[in-house]
């Protein structure tokens, strides 16, 4: 175990004006607290602490994430508490231990709403103080370097939590090292065969071919010396988890790999850079579509690098990064060059991202999911995703994540432009909208004033912004709908028990049935989740523990007309019990039945002498009043069959259907269905529209009137 000389020797490296005191008292009075304890490995547990501080100085981090580090479990596992800690290293110190005690206790692989909530916490963890996070991610590193002393169970535990969330964190962090370290490290722990199996092909590789990076190393120092520029070039194998992973998205074999050895050329400036990356095609044969410029494209989390892959010596594939060495630092510790410390002093790197405007960013990402479902899937793409560039035709860049579509690219540009997109051109030519976007590509957005955001445009869209504006601009379209058909469902409820639909009763139900208000509340009904009956159940008990409504003969099913009277329902609005209705007389030919909202009603405005005032008798009517669906259906086998079934399991009757219009993908439907009444009508609708291959379904409105023309008057 490292003394505590020797740790303040390697902060004093970096910064000459450390508080040796401080960290030598944080030292002293963490080794009294972890006085006694053990690791499963045997040696004391302070060991761990003082190796996660230690780690935490080649990242040239100041005092105080040094000090967090030492002190880390101490609130946790010993008699330690957060007003002793404030009390001896201050405030700033204890939050952060605490914060990271806080994250300690987070199970993060829980169930997804409990996931999703303790996600959160992260987030507003690291939104306090990015350093805490810092803290944590280096704390579980060391304890993935130690995990072979754990039960198995517990190992795979903790390399599966590790792969999902704290390696991709660290990425999205830009501290790619580390996320490839603790990749690697739980790959020996989930797939420890595979992981093997790629060692001894390295092995045998290395024996065939001989130090391949020390010659292709001494290569590009060559060149180099000989352009004079200045570079420091460094090689390396990539790690086995990051080859197993290319093998399996390539679906190749070992042998078949081209690219497992990387380079990195250190310069100057960034003018080298670019003389470089001419240099080095000078030389060697450039793999096409295999160059990304990071330099003036730079990734979110701040890395700026060109990359270019190569044919090397016998015609093998080496990747290349060039950068200067502030780029490099920023590559190597991502956002925590933020703090990085040198002579005494913060470093001011011109490329270390803000934490600040990195957590508000992301924030502001997570901010817009309405449901943990969401929330999930925007976190997991804003960690997991890395970014392409595209350009608007005015020039402006657009990052995205790799994958994007052009739905994608106009959300990121406005959440209105969204909404009203129609159609997209990349690079001038006119491509669907489900078009992977690629770097450097040129994107116009086609919109039209009419056009709303389609259901199946939360499929193709991948970023999390895209996804949740489509789900609210769906969720309000079919809200509006729904309140609309929620009161007219209410209004039918009520009449049926003698009462009258008024705000006030609404805004009580609202309150009793746990909604924020009317509007809610009628959405709710007119979304089949709650009946219009519990509505008046809620306000009547009395009506609830009533006889039962009484099945309504069919004589019996007109309120207002004579017994012997002969009436029709209009087939122009096919009213249904329910629904608000009128009468209008035939002159000794009987009574047609309309709805009162029917359009053909104000062709007998100026005939006030024929129209009955009527509304059905309340009770249980029979399936027998027939409705036209019009529905747009997939040209494809089965799915007429499927949707009668579906309209069966609603026990309404199929009297008949007709078909109006076919075409290659898609046939257009009219079927005519028996129902009850009104709830029942719209309980088969949304059963129906459920089915994937429903493309639109709508109640049909004949233009054929049954209403006789009024008698001519005498000359």
């Amino acid at each position: 175990m490292i003394k505590v000389d020797d740790l303040i020797a390697l902060v004093r490296a970096y910064n000459p004006r450390t508080d040796a005191a401080l960290i030598r008292a944080a030292y002293a009075y963490a080794a009294e607290m972890h006085e006694g304890q053990i690791r499963r490995s045997g040696e004391p547990y302070f060991t761990h602490p003082v190796e996660v501080a230690c780690l935490l100085t080649e990242q040239r981090l100041d005092d105080a994430t040094i000090i967090t580090a030492l002190l880390h479990d101490t609130i946790e596992d010993t008699r330690s508490t957060f007003a002793e800690i404030e009390r001896r290293f201050g405030t700033e110190i204890a939050e952060m231990v605490d914060g990271v005690t806080k994250l300690t206790n987070l199970e993060l692989t829980s169930s997804e709403t409990k996931q999703a909530e303790n996600f959160r916490k992260l987030f507003m963890a690291m939104s306090r103080d990015l350093r805490v996070i810092l803290v944590k991610l280096t704390d579980r590193l060391h304890n993935m370097r130690t995990i072979r002393h754990m039960a198995p169970h517990k190992q795979i535990q903790k390399a599966h939590e590790t792969m999902e969330i704290y390696a991709p964190l660290a990425g999205r962090m830009g501290m790619q090292w580390m996320r490839e370290e603790l990749e690697d490290l739980c790959f020996a722990v989930i797939n420890s065969e595979a992981r093997t199996s790629i060692l001894r092909r390295f092995v045998t590789l290395q024996r065939e071919a001989g130090d391949m990076i020390r010659r292709i190393t001494d290569d590009i120092e060559t060149e180099m010396a000989r352009a004079e520029i200045p570079a420091t070039v460094m090689g390396r194998a990539k790690r086995p988890f990051s080859i197993w992973r290319k093998m399996e998205e390539k679906a190749i074999g070992f042998s078949r790999l081209s690219d497992i050895y990387g380079f990195r050329i250190i310069v100057g400036t960034e003018a080298e850079c670019y003389r470089s990356l001419g240099v080095i095609h000078q030389r060697w044969r450039s793999v096409p579509g295999r160059f990304k410029d990071y330099i003036s494209q730079p990734k979110s989390n701040g890395y700026r690098s060109i990359h270019t892959t190569v044919s090397g010596r016998d015609g093998k594939r080496v990747e290349v990064q060039i950068r200067t060495q502030e780029m490099h630092e920023v590559a190597e510790r991502g956002v925590a060059a933020h703090w990085s410390y040198r002579d005494g002093v913060r470093a001011e790197n011109p490329f270390a991202v803000d934490p600040a405007v990195w957590l508000r960013t992301m924030n502001e990402r997570l901010e817009e999911a309405q449901d943990h479902d969401e929330f999930l899937e925007a976190v997991k793409l804003e960690m997991y995703t890395d970014q392409v560039f595209c350009f608007t035709p005015k020039g402006d860049v657009i990052k995205l994540p790799k994958g994007a579509t052009p739905i994608d690219f106009a959300y990121a540009i406005h959440t209105r432009i969204g909404h009203r997109t129609v159609a997209a051109k990349v690079d001038g030519m006119r491509v669907p909208l489900w078009t992977r976007l690629r770097n450097g590509q040129s994107v116009e957005v086609v919109t039209a004033e009419a056009q709303t955001p389609q259901a199946t445009w939360i499929d193709i869209a991948t970023t999390g912004r895209a996804k949740a504006s489509i789900r609210r601009a769906l969720k309000a379209e079919r809200r509006t709908g729904h309140v609309r058909l929620g009161r007219e469902l209410a209004r039918a409820a009520f009449a049926q028990v003698g009462k009258r639909l008024t705000d006030k009763a609404m805004e009580t139900a609202a309150k009793a049935l746990g909604q924020e208000g009317p509007d809610s509340l009628l959405a709710a009904i007119g979304s089949s989740e709650i009946s219009s009956r519990t509505v008046v159940a809620t306000l009547w008990p009395e009506v609830a523990h009533a006889p039962p409504f009484p099945d309504v003969p069919a004589e019996s099913a007109i309120v207002g007309l004579d017994p012997k009277a002969h009436y029709d329902r209009a087939t122009c609005c096919q009213p249904v019990p329910g629904e608000r209705i009128v009468g209008i007389s035939n002159k000794g030919r009987g009574v047609t039945i309309h709805a009162i909202d029917c359009p053909r009603m104000v062709e007998f405005e100026d005939q006030p002498d024929r129209w009955i005032d009527l509304h059905w008798s309340p009770g249980h009517h029979a399936p027998r009043n027939a409705v036209t669906l019009d529905l747009t259906i997939s040209n494809a086998p089965g799915v007429l069959g499927r949707i009668c079934t579906l309209i069966a399991e609603q026990n309404a009757n199929i009297s008949d259907l007709r078909f109006i219009d076919r075409k290659p993908d898609f046939f257009r439907v009219l079927i005519d269905v028996d129902v009850r009444d009104r709830e029942h009508l719209h309980a088969l609708i949304m059963a129906t529209d459920t089915d994937d291959d429903v493309a639109r379904i709508a109640r049909h409105r004949d233009q054929v009137s049954q209403v006789a023309p009024p008698p001519p008057v005498p000359v």
